[in-house]
């Protein structure tokens, strides 16, 4: 089972989250992953992650907002919060990207050279509610 979600990491997102521009318009949703990764590999994976995945989901649309590195209950975790302009986007962007033969190519590679990246992966969609004070006009 996927660790919860830490607290800093929920302060960072409300800290970060997007101004709608008006309570009426429909917000852009946002994703939050959590991958626990194995400690030993944890420096392949920040290299794997920032020298490649980012490269190719670029390609395929992602905007990735910010990424954060946690310790929760003795596991190391690797967190970073997508921006999206709505479900359809990210569901067609995430099909792109697992397809991606640069990708697979480049996992495969990795993973026998180095063994397990990902112990887990948590994902959740984050849709804001119009009250919430980083929304124009939220009721205070």
């Amino acid at each position: 089972m996927p660790s919860p979600v830490h607290p800093l990491a929920i302060a960072a997102i409300l800290a970060l989250a997007p101004a709608a521009a008006a309570a009426a318009d429909p917000a852009p949703l946002q994703q939050l992953r959590i991958y626990e990764i194995p400690r030993a590999n944890e420096g392949v994976f920040h290299d794997r992650f920032r020298d490649h995945a980012l490269r190719i989901m670029a390609r395929h649309g992602f905007a990735v907002r910010s990424i954060w590195r946690s310790e929760h209950e003795d596991k190391v975790e690797f967190v970073y919060l997508l921006d999206w302009p709505d479900a359809q986007a990210m569901d067609a962007a995430w099909a792109a990207f697992l397809a991606d033969p640069e990708w697979i190519a480049i996992k495969k590679e990795t993973a026998a050279r180095d063994g397990k990246y990902v112990e887990s992966v948590a994902a959740r969609t984050l849709e804001p509610v119009a009250w919430s004070p980083d929304r124009a006009g939220a009721a205070r």
